[in-house]
């Protein structure tokens, strides 16, 4: 196991009614509020008048802003950081899921800052004050809500770049299962493809002995696919909204990272993909993932998918090669039976920019990932088998 430091800074409310409560929650934070969201789903179902009333209650005055789109966009972050200074906002209420969470956390960048906020996610600038934000999560998948970072995309370069700071980890986090029982199927089937893709990519690891994420790993994902099936039927079932949404954040809360590396290429060829064609980017990761295994057979890198085959989905016989192809179609089928594509062909993804993809992932990089180091021919490699 390597050396580590834990900090996770994120104070967590769950269950029934915490959203009630957030009025209190913010108080000792700030007194003018930006309510951030998408769409009209919390107006219609009332959980907007519900936290209005909160902030009422406890003297917190406060404006909305309705802009966040899928993959959210730089556009919407400068429209919200220029309401945040004329308004004199001293807090950012995301509501939603990790779009609006990560716009949120964008525009907090931005607020303090006279530049523009696209210099944080360049890297040639590093947040050196930010306005706090709170989180009513609606969307499970994301992790954003007990996070250090956030991603948003370029509307004219199509560039979809991230930010890792300490001081976006959200101050609180309300996760109340009983608020995502609206959800669309497509939505809580990209949002479970998500915290698959969050566990693997710490999963496979280059790190000797780390035993203890590894068992934890297996059980949440085999969890998550236990249930999965039940939840497609039935997303109100609150027991079970209840398991995978504090599985699908913790999963990306630092924990899996303690004492060991990480991988994370499959996460930046699909911001690519996603930067570029708008896919949701929990099926996107469902394409690209079993792509990225399926080159690691080629590679004849097959220790961590043996592993996956034995311990996830109970394969004890059989080649080292066969048991690695078991997890692979293992993890295909169970997408599938959600209604998730894994080709980027059935997803009507473009297949003559592979070489594009491929550049922008590595970002002047030689190589990408930790586990196997792809270079710019490897990626397009990953492409092909995902197509």
């Amino acid at each position: 196991m390597d050396n580590f430091k834990y900090t996770c800074k994120t104070e967590v409310h769950f269950g029934k009614d915490e959203h009630l409560k957030v009025g209190e929650y913010i108080r000792p934070f700030g007194q003018k509020v930006l309510i951030h969201y998408d769409g009209n789903r919390i107006e219609t179902n009332g959980l907007l008048d519900a936290v209005t009333e909160s902030l009422r209650n406890q003297g917190i005055d406060y404006v909305t802003l309705n802009n966040v789109v899928p993959n959210p966009l730089l556009s919407g972050v400068h429209e919200g950081v220029a309401l945040c200074v004329e308004q004199k906002i001293d807090f950012i209420l995301a509501i939603g899921g990790g779009s609006v969470i990560d716009s949120a956390k964008s525009i907090a960048m931005g607020v303090p800052y006279a530049g523009d906020v696209w210099d944080f996610f360049t890297g040639q600038e590093t947040p050196q004050n930010v306005l706090p934000v709170g989180v009513i999560l609606t969307i499970c998948g994301s992790g954003s809500e007990m996070s250090e970072s956030a991603i948003i995309t370029h509307d004219e370069l199509k560039l979809k770049k991230g930010v890792d700071n300490a001081q976006l980890y959200p101050r609180f986090a309300i996760l109340n299962p009983e608020l995502t029982f609206s959800l669309p199927k497509p939505l809580l089937a990209s949002g479970i493809a998500d915290a698959v893709s969050h566990t693997l990519e710490r999963y496979f690891t280059t790190t000797e002995c780390s035993l203890l994420n590894d068992y934890m790993m297996e059980g949440l994902l085999k969890m998550l696919l236990d249930i999965s099936p039940a939840l497609m039927q039935d997303n109100t079932n609150y027991n079970l909204m209840s398991e995978y949404m504090w599985a699908a954040t913790i999963c990306h809360n630092g924990l899996f990272d303690t004492g060991r590396s990480s991988d994370w290429a499959s996460h930046r060829i699909e911001h690519e993909i996603s930067g570029l064609y708008n896919i949701t980017h929990g099926a996107g990761m469902a394409i690209i993932f079993p792509a990225w295994m399926k080159h690691l057979v080629e590679k004849n890198k097959l220790e961590r998918l043996v592993r996956l085959a034995e311990n996830l989905f109970d394969v004890k016989s059989g080649s080292d090669l066969d048991k690695a192809n078991a997890a692979i179609a293992g993890f295909e089928q169970a997408f599938k039976a959600m209604n998730l594509s894994i080709s980027l062909t059935e997803s009507n993804i473009p297949l003559d920019e592979f070489d594009k993809i491929a550049q922008q992932a590595l970002n002047g990089n030689e190589t990408l990932g930790r586990y196997i180091q792809l270079n710019h021919q490897d990626i397009i490699r990953v492409l092909e088998l995902a197509s």
